[in-house]
């Protein structure tokens, strides 16, 4: 038999005068007698790493049976509806985040699996894993990776002599030594997703003002740098790239239609209602994934060593006092129904996913999402064994529906490490990883 269809590009666009519409996902972009999968119309995964700070109350995380016939606990009873799509994991340790200063290493650690050295020796410091799934998969996308927040970290007193501050700020370190910053302002992303301004007209304006500039400050950068030093070159090259990935970023904005996209109006402000907040930060971060402006995300639900409290839903301590149980049944009550609390603000975004196609599935279908802390019992500030949740199919590479638990003291870093495989990310090994779970 012999098949002779031609087939439309992936990124096929309209043309008309003066516009541009993308397409959405077509038959016709598929090679005639060709799997979706064997295709490059095959789905892009979604790296998400949403992590909550000072741990889970175990018993009431921790299912008591494994395999795929497993009763949800308290604080996993949200995900109920999407226990097809979740590999709960259980038994894994970050030995880089246990030793002294715990609250000022853990959230930093979490995806690096790397133990931040004394005196910030830069050799010591981990990439983490949504970077290093962003080198390859953010080179088709305007931003390589977004990083968001809902509590921003106020630094009360000196840093940590030996670990500085950055280690407690952010889960996403972009080299061996720099953390990137947590967008906590959802204005602030809005623009820097869709444009300045509130309106098509104003963002296109602006937009095509900033590029100007930026093509002015290019050039006349270009023309100092032959007047400068050895020392002065390097930096002015640094102010270069700076300036060069801007200009990617503006550019490839400009060229995405969002005329498909049902996008809100800009945020007025931070919301003061944190479950409103977490929620449109949330929204932010799928209609990113739609409109394929990013492929990987990280989301601090709060900071560590929060203050926030949950009045809403009757629990008026503080978080991170709180978190001090001391085995006591009433606190131990208050500090599960705020984790349980953070598992329904995530199952929205689970339900959100669900409901947005993508290709031949949805969101959820294609993503490959990690759901957990890097403290086990927040009494003891141990991190052994982790609450672990992943959800998502990774186009059918994740089975989904299931609870793996694994021997002691089995790394963290197996698991990043199987995940990046399952996105395609092909490394040799991630932090202190032993291998990879095949199971998973």
């Amino acid at each position: 038999m012999f098949i002779t269809k031609k087939y439309l590009p992936r990124r096929t666009l309209l043309r008309g005068l003066g516009t541009s519409i993308a397409l959405p996902l077509l038959d016709a972009m598929i090679p005639a007698g060709s799997a979706l999968a064997e295709t490059a119309a095959m789905p892009t995964p979604r790296f998400g790493f949403v992590y909550f700070p000072h741990g889970a109350v175990q018993e009431r995380w921790l299912p008591q049976s494994t395999g795929t016939d497993f009763e949800l606990p308290q604080i996993l009873q949200p995900f109920k509806a999407f226990k097809a799509d979740m590999t709960l994991v259980s038994g894994l340790r970050n030995q880089a985040a246990e030793g002294g200063a715990v609250h000022q290493i853990t959230p930093g650690t979490w995806l690096s699996c790397a133990h931040p050295a004394a005196s910030g020796d830069p050799t010591q410091l981990g990439i983490s894993a949504d970077q290093v799934a962003a080198r390859q998969l953010g080179k088709a996308t305007p931003f390589p990776s977004l990083e968001y927040c809902v509590e921003v970290k106020r630094q009360s007193g000196a840093c940590d002599p030996n670990f500085g501050c950055g280690f407690n700020a952010s889960i996403a370190f972009q080299s061996r030594h720099q953390p990137l910053p947590m967008e906590h302002n959802p204005r602030k992303l809005f623009y820097r997703l869709f444009g300045a301004g509130d309106t098509s007209l104003e963002r296109e304006l602006i937009g095509a003002q900033s590029r100007s500039l930026l093509d002015f400050a290019a050039a006349n950068a270009a023309t100092l740098q032959k007047s400068l030093g050895a020392a002065d070159s390097v930096l002015l090259n640094d102010y270069l790239y700076s300036i060069r990935e801007i200009e990617r970023q503006i550019q490839k904005i400009g060229d995405q239609d969002f005329s498909n996209l049902d996008l809100p109006e800009a945020p007025a402000r931070v919301p003061p209602n944190f479950e409103d907040h977490i929620n449109l930060m949330f929204d932010l971060m799928a209609i990113a994934w739609q409109a394929d402006l990013t492929r990987v995300s990280t989301l601090m639900m709060a900071a560590e060593v929060s203050m926030l409290t949950y009045n809403q839903i009757g629990v008026s301590d503080a978080f991170h006092p709180l978190s001090h149980h001391q085995n006591n049944p009433d606190k131990l009550e208050r500090l599960a129904k705020i984790q349980t609390y953070h598992s329904q603000l995530f199952a929205r975004f689970l339900k959100k996913l669900q409901d947005t196609p993508d290709g031949a599935g949805t969101l959820l279908d294609h993503a490959i999402l990690l759901y957990g802390s890097n403290m086990s019992n927040s009494d003891l500030h141990d991190a052994d064994p982790l609450p672990c949740a992943v959800f998502g199919h990774a186009y059918g590479r994740l089975k989904g529906g299931q609870h793996l638990r694994y021997p002691a003291n089995t790394p963290l870093a197996n698991l990043l490490l199987t995940l990046l495989h399952k996105g395609g990310i092909e490394v040799a090994a991630h932090g202190n990883s032993t291998g990879t779970l095949a199971e998973v």
